[in-house]
């Protein structure tokens, strides 16, 4: 059997592929978990996409995961008149935020808090950085601007200042009714956008908690001051997603691909996911394969340890949809099997303060030192799966558990793979036979593979792995 890919796909729901047939053909192509962006659309387009996603999933026997992202504050710009002006380097132009109309000379603010966030020297960023403008005079209703890179300035586009410091709240009242929209739909991740610092997680979380959500917190790390808290924010979130767009224009291009790796490697370190996102296949937008530039961007992701790459305009609006998912399984699954596993420093100093993690670890130490062929992890709520998918072994690892939340939210861990299954055995030993049997009947192991398995007894309780078995399948038939 083929080794199953290690790295899980993201893809934005959007005109582009919310019909049922092309939903399909995307989870076919290798989608794990899709992302219901609240920035667009209303609820109930949300709830009716998500019952979509569910129904397919459930027809072609896959568990995909949801991620409901948050629109965050809206730091933009008004509208023009015309819908847009060309501005050249040395014009004049204001941000003024009784402006309701805009035109060549000015126009207004929906973050109307700017004028108290930047001073005269400031470098203001507009469109991801493509229009620059430095701060000349700012007064309480109005920011008067030098454009210092021109081009063509069209509504409500963003605007970031250059090193950070806007006072902007990462959660928003339509923030605060949106987790409650999918609450509703029971998403099984909630991405926090411009999360500054640990606060803003925990407020999130309690907001989730609070409405009845289970779902797992996301940071997306888009600020500049969100790199100086980034412990205190990975220790506050269950993971998350390196925002390379606003990032960009906050810290500087340049900066970006060693904080990626700088973020991965700490969130692994400290049991979190990670999502790589923006641009990753930004051609496939209009083309039907994607550039060299962006095949090696995929991969060195992949390479730094990802958990999951992201599609966003390339599925949400898109030409080519499935042929954007297709593309990128194939680099992840090529960028998988190229990866090297060398375990045994990263078991150096190690110390556990639970059984289950401890387990965890003993696991992927005897996996890196035999020939095993799958881990199989008899869990409930997925915290053995997600110790050991922190290291990468090589050894892919079914996580078998009856709870289908537990499922989906296992979709974004690297390496483990969910499987459904309701225990019946009434003992260990019997319980053990009856997990050999289904990895058997799936086809991922076949008599005389070594298969290792973890358990916890009393059987079906959450937290309580506390057993390593090595197997030879078909000892005990």
């Amino acid at each position: 059997m083929t080794i199953p890919r290690a790295t899980k796909i993201v893809a934005t729901l959007g005109p582009a592929s919310t019909d049922t047939a092309t939903l399909e053909r995307m989870i076919l192509s290798g989608v794990n978990v899709v992302r219901v962006n609240f920035s667009h659309g209303t609820a109930e387009e949300h709830i009716g996409v998500v019952n979509r996603v569910r129904e397919i999933g459930a027809r072609l026997g896959r568990d995909i995961g949801v991620l409901a992202d948050l629109q965050g504050p809206k730091i933009r710009i008004g509208k023009f008149a015309d819908g847009k002006v060309t501005l050249v380097e040395g014009d004049r132009f204001t941000f003024d935020i009784d402006c309701e109309v805009g035109d060549e000379t000015r126009v207004g603010l929906d973050y109307k808090d700017l004028v108290n966030d930047v001073k005269s020297g400031d470098t203001l960023l507009l469109n991801d950085g493509r229009m620059i403008m430095r701060v000349d005079r700012v007064t309480d209703r109005t920011i008067d601007c030098t454009v210092t890179l021109g081009g063509v300035l069209s509504n409500r586009k963003g605007i970031n200042r250059q090193g950070g410091g806007l006072s902007a709240p990462a959660l928003t009242a339509k923030d605060m009714d949106d987790i409650k929209t999918a609450v509703g739909f029971a998403a099984d991740f909630v991405a926090v956008s411009f999360p500054k610092n640990a606060s803003d997680m925990y407020m999130a979380r309690e907001l989730c908690r609070a409405a009845g959500g289970r779902a797992l917190m996301i940071a997306k790390i888009e600020r500049f001051e969100a790199i100086g808290n980034l412990e205190e924010i990975l220790k506050a979130s269950d993971g998350i997603m390196v925002a390379r767009g606003d990032l960009a224009v906050e810290v500087g291009d340049a900066a970006v691909p060693a904080l990626q790796k700088r973020m991965i490697r700490m969130a692994k370190e400290l049991n979190r996911l990670t999502i790589t996102a923006t641009q990753m296949m930004e051609s496939m937008i209009e083309s039907p394969v994607p550039t060299r530039a962006e095949v090696s961007d995929v991969a060195n992701a992949v390479l730094d340890g990802t958990d999951a790459v992201m599609l966003s305009a390339e599925t949400a609006a898109g030409k080519y949809p499935v042929e954007t998912v297709a593309a990128m399984a194939r680099v992840c699954d090529e960028a998988d099997r190229s990866g090297s596993f060398a375990l045994d420093k990263e078991f150096l100093n190690r110390t556990f303060g639970r059984i289950d993690q401890a387990v965890a670890m003993a696991a992927l130490f005897t996996a890196a030192h035999m020939k095993i062929k799958a881990i199989a992890s008899l869990t409930q709520s997925g915290s053995t799966a997600l110790w050991m998918s922190r290291l990468d072994s090589g050894v892919p690892i079914y996580a078998l558990t009856p709870e289908e939340g537990s499922r989906r939210r296992m979709s974004l861990y690297r390496e483990v793979h969910p499987v459904p299954m309701t225990y019946t055995g009434s003992d260990r030993e019997s319980l053990l036979l009856e997990v050999e049997r289904k990895l058997v009947d799936l086809g991922i192991v076949e008599r005389g593979d070594l298969v290792l398995m973890t358990i916890g007894t009393p059987i079906g309780k959450s937290g309580g792995t506390n057993t390593l078995q090595i197997v030879r399948v078909g000892d005990r038939a």
